[in-house]
């Protein structure tokens, strides 16, 4: 019971696994924010150099900021790298699973090296790729490929939210990154949704509706 309590740390395995069967090189894909209620998904496709692999790397979830940003700067320096995003906009005209997969496929695609394989975080590869791929419950714990990927997507997006910040501050965009936090739904309740903001995402549809049903009473 003690031993399955320990916390997964991630490894080489399922990508020389992958190389066994003749796939390489693999690609490590995952994506940041599914969840907020602001701001796009952000995912990331990373080809480790097996000589050059960072010491550390983690599910970005486990790691601090200082940590990931130290991360970010050295799997860039020696690993392949592309990243996608798909926009609030896309998330409401569509859902944020095929948002997800779609920016995943995009930055998988727009590696300058093409992957003979792919391990991605969670349930499903995305489709349309040109090459097979596995995926990996918990991938970002179990494949260092995939925790590459969670760390760049993670990094990237709380960029572009930072610079969200400057641009709509009443949110705090930079202090959230678009989660529904207190501030977050207090900056909503007084001062209505942005471009940013999902839509489709509850406390966001609510508002929409009584917008709506404020139109309608107005225009009796």
């Amino acid at each position: 019971m003690l031993f399955e309590e320990l916390p997964l740390v991630p490894d080489f395995r399922l990508e020389l696994k992958a190389r066994k069967a003749g796939h390489w090189p693999v690609a490590g894909v995952d994506e940041a924010g599914r969840g907020p209620l602001a701001g796009p998904v952000v995912a990331a496709a990373v080809i480790l150099d097996p000589k050059r692999i960072p010491e550390g790397l983690n599910d970005s979830k486990q790691l601090s900021a200082q940590r990931r940003e130290e991360l970010f700067e050295k799997i860039l320096a020696t690993s392949t790298v592309a990243i996608a995003s798909s926009s609030s906009r896309r998330i409401d005209e569509t859902d944020i699973r095929k948002a997800s997969l779609d920016a995943m496929r995009r930055a998988i695609l727009s590696l300058s090296i093409v992957p003979s394989f792919v391990l991605t975080d969670g349930l499903d590869v995305p489709p349309g790729l040109e090459c097979p791929g596995q995926a990996v419950v918990k991938g970002d714990a179990r494949s260092v490929s995939i925790a590459a990927a969670s760390i760049v997507a993670k990094v990237t997006r709380d960029r572009m939210m930072t610079r969200a910040d400057l641009i709509f501050p009443v949110y705090g965009f930079a202090a959230h990154a678009g989660y529904g936090t207190a501030r977050h739904r207090a900056g909503i309740e007084s001062h209505g949704p942005c471009p940013l903001h999902r839509m489709t995402f509850r406390p966001l549809r609510r508002v929409e509706i009584v917008e709506v049903a404020v139109e309608i009473i107005e225009s009796d």
